[in-house]
């Protein structure tokens, strides 16, 4: 294995010993302390998911999906369940650590009461149209009233049966009592959760919401209630003041026309410094990828970056016929996180101080990350292969094929347990994958030596001298010239080798935003050309027919100490790492092989996937700090 380190991505080799370094681990990486009962202080790292729907979501019921909390937590837990709406048996390779179940929080649980003729619902709803229609048996009259009712999401104009208190009550708190029923501390961890699921005029606005504790608030806060996000945060401020301790995760910013990260809160008036401390306190993280795409960049933000064009074939905004493209500014991460260091630099607090984080969103109950393993995500309509490879629209407007397979949260924490792990996310020691379990670690400091990520302390020494993903730049010393970031990465043992490691920087200059992405480690003895600056392509491996590719190029593990070469003193930055792995085949290959036919067309045959990991933040001081005179990208208001 070469691995690459340096301060300006010096590349020098060391041996490697197969998927575990030849160097001891045990003090350094934390695995070894995993199972040990006892906290590692220098952290394991969990993989989990936090973003799901069952049967008590409403529109995955209208997909089919009949299964339940109980399936779910026990699919990531590792076991084989029955899949309802195909009949099959579906389980992960890899179980997962930790999950959350985010049905909507609007008509959780209403519609499983249709099926019950003593529920509330049915005795109440005896003589009702919407009920009626339901209940009938006719595919038609069904389709209309769950259009009915999807319409009230968008118009926020909630069916009054339908969101009862007496009725909604009763599926929150059998939500939470399956939750704790499923936690085993040390073990596995579940995470009481509910989604608010705003979307005005179709466009994204979703949080889902989690709480620390086991009880969890008495009632959620849907969109019905208000679809602003600032009034989101004050139920989660009341619930603060409570006792309990509550943080919210947005996601899909791809599909929110601008305006999850615009500059101006929900009233239209430009975001101030009292916004942006809330907003920064009240949402730590975001997700970067789900099965509707991923949120890091988008080519026409980022044309520069050869591989920004990754999974962003769901396009339209939700609900849209015909399809509605979205504003592509303000609806990526890696715009918002340089946005970020310039409100700093402008208000003196940041809105989008951001860790990351990613998810499924499918509404199976099923987190199917592994491509290999795919079945799914949006109950009958793609529940078998032959559905995904019809070309079947979804009840969103948009094909199966379009659909990507579910990212993955890894949070480095002490032991598996609730705590832990929502602290972990709070403090932004995350990262998110697009679906395998990439092990990541990411420091910064301002005297790393070269050597650090081959020291048997590595992990030690580096949180000793400097900080973790998610955090702020201990202040400049004296006689420093630049930050050193320390990267390791391994690969997941049942997906692609690596091909590279990059840094990406931002940072704001004369009022305007300024990206930059660095190669720091690669496989391979691969250089990069001089002329163009770029790293030459790590191969590709792939049988497209077989749906099958060799782990022949690339490497299982990539580290390095990089210092940056650009660095100003006096401007705002912000640094994430993106960790790529070797060409595999996507989703949709492997099903094309089971059916014998080409892969589809419109989406890639072949993929690299990847992990994210929370930035880190460098603040000037404020002596050497020159404000410009405009920042048009934080003045920008539009309708």
């Amino acid at each position: 294995m070469k691995v690459h380190i340096g301060k300006l991505g010096l590349a020098l080799s060391i041996s490697s010993c197969l998927l575990v370094p030849c160097f001891s681990w045990a003090d350094s990486i934390g695995e070894p302390g995993r199972s040990s009962g006892k906290p590692n202080p220098l952290n394991n790292v969990y993989f989990g998911e936090q973003h799901l729907h069952t049967v008590n979501s409403p529109d995955a019921y209208s997909m089919g999906t009949r299964n339940t909390p109980d399936d779910a937590y026990l699919f990531a837990k590792g076991e084989a369940i029955k899949k309802n709406t195909s009949g099959e048996m579906v389980q992960k390779k890899t179980p997962y650590d930790w999950a959350a179940i985010t049905d909507h929080a609007g008509y959780m649980g209403v519609f499983p009461q249709l099926s019950d003729p003593d529920s509330e619902l049915r005795k109440r709803g005896k003589d009702d149209p919407i009920v009626k229609k339901l209940l009938s048996g006719d595919p038609k009259q069904g389709d209309e009233a769950f259009a009915e009712l999807a319409a009230g999401f968008v118009v926020n104009k909630p069916y009054p049966l339908f969101n009862d208190p007496e009725i909604t009550a009763s599926a929150w708190q059998k939500q939470i009592a399956i939750t704790n029923k499923h936690y085993e501390p040390g073990k596995f961890t579940t995470l009481i959760a509910f989604e608010w699921t705003s979307i005005p005029a179709n466009q994204n606005l979703h949080r889902n919401v989690f709480f620390r504790d086991g009880k969890g608030p008495e009632a959620q806060f849907s969109a019905f209630d208000s679809d602003r996000p600032e009034d989101l945060w004050t139920y989660m401020q009341v619930q603060r003041e409570s006792g309990l301790q509550v943080f919210a995760v947005p996601h899909n910013a791809n599909l929110s026309n601008g305006l999850m990260f615009a500059p101006r809160n929900s009233d239209g008036t430009p975001i101030d410094a009292e916004y942006a401390k809330r907003r920064a306190s009240m949402e730590p993280v975001t997700e970067i990828i789900q099965t509707k795409g991923q949120s890091d960049t988008h080519p026409a933000l980022s044309p520069n970056d050869e591989f920004a064009g990754f999974e962003l074939q769901y396009s339209h905004l939700i609900g849209t016929n015909p399809p509605v493209l979205g504003r592509v500014n303000y609806s990526y991460v890696r715009e918002a996180l340089i946005n970020g260091v310039g409100y700093q630099e402008y208000l003196g607090e940041n809105p989008f101080k951001l860790g990351i984080v990613a998810g499924a969103d499918a509404h199976t109950a099923f987190s199917d990350n592994e491509e290999f393993n795919y079945s799914g995500v949006h109950g009958n309509v793609d529940a078998t292969v032959k559905a995904r490879m019809s070309g079947a629209e979804q009840t969103a407007g948009e094909a199966a094929i379009n659909f990507g397979s579910p990212g993955a949260t890894a949070v480095w924490a002490p032991e598996n347990t609730r705590e832990a792990i929502f602290d972990g996310i709070v403090r932004k020691e995350t990262y998110g994958t697009s679906g395998p379990l990439i092990r990541l670690r990411f420091f910064g400091g301002w005297n790393y030596s070269d050597s650090l990520v081959k020291d048997d302390g590595f992990v030690k020494n580096a949180y000793a001298s400097g900080v973790p993903m998610g955090q702020d730049l201990p202040k400049m010393p004296d006689g420093a010239k630049a930050p050193t970031f320390a990267v390791w990465a391994l690969k997941d043992p049942d997906s692609g080798n690596l091909d590279r490691i990059q840094i990406i920087k931002g940072w704001y200059e004369n009022g305007y935003p300024q990206e930059k992405i660095y190669d720091v480690a690669w496989s391979d003895g691969r250089t990069i050309n001089p002329d163009t600056g770029k790293l030459a392509p790590v191969g590709n491996t792939v049988d497209i027919k077989n749906a099958s590719y060799s782990n022949s190029i690339g490497d299982n593990q990539l580290m390095t100490v990089w210092t940056d070469p650009d660095f100003k003193p006096e401007h705002h930055a912000v640094y994430y790492v993106r960790v790529l792995e070797i060409p595999t085949p996507r989703w949709s290959t492997y099903d094309a092989k089971a059916m014998g036919i080409d892969p589809p067309r419109g989406v890639d045959a072949v993929i690299q996937e990847r992990a994210w990991s929370s930035p880190i933040w460098y603040t000037p001081d404020s002596s050497l700090v020159k404000k410009a005179s405009f920042y048009p990208n934080l003045h920008q208001i539009f309708k």
